[in-house]
């Protein structure tokens, strides 16, 4: 079974509530699913999460309005070429939220956070790598993650019937 890696903003439950949706619609759709978010997050969960982040065949990176989000974009592009260079046959979607919750009101915080998703979103665009997706809404996210499940489980069905 291939799974999805619900990878991007990991903040308190709060701020990382977009994971809710996805998990039970893929529940519900008998999709495998990879939640790196922790109640409490300890360094040892590092390494499942680098698993995950190496051998999952979809990958999802949303960089939510919900926080500043510094630590998921300085990750998205390290992880995804290098994954990439890993597997070349796993799927990357991305969403960076173009604005920030009004609550997150730490002035300098605010300026860097949205110079880095602007940077980072503009970056990404112009990378042309096949299995690398730039989306504009969570929504979109999902309907995208779907078609790319289905894919990645039809490539898995003929590799076991061509073993």
């Amino acid at each position: 079974m291939p799974t999805i890696g619900l990878f991007g903003t990991c903040g308190n439950k709060t701020q990382s509530s977009w994971r809710d949706d996805f998990i039970a619609l893929y529940e519900y759709m008998g999709f495998s699913y990879f939640n790196p978010w922790k109640e409490d997050w300890k360094p040892e969960n590092a390494a499942e999460e680098a698993y995950h982040l190496s051998t999952d065949e979809v990958i999802l990176f949303p960089i939510t309005a919900s926080t500043y989000g510094l630590g998921s974009l300085s990750e998205i592009g390290f992880s995804v070429l290098n994954a990439i260079q890993m597997n070349n046959k796993r799927d990357f979607v991305v969403f960076i939220d173009d604005c920030l919750d009004p609550t997150l009101d730490d002035i300098s915080l605010r300026v860097e956070s949205l110079r880095t998703r602007a940077l980072v979103k503009e970056h990404l665009l112009q990378l042309e790598i096949d299995g690398l997706y730039i989306v504009d809404s969570l929504e979109e996210m999902k309907e995208v993650s779907i078609k790319l499940y289905q894919i990645a489980k039809l490539r898995a069905e003929i590799k076991s019937y061509l073993a």
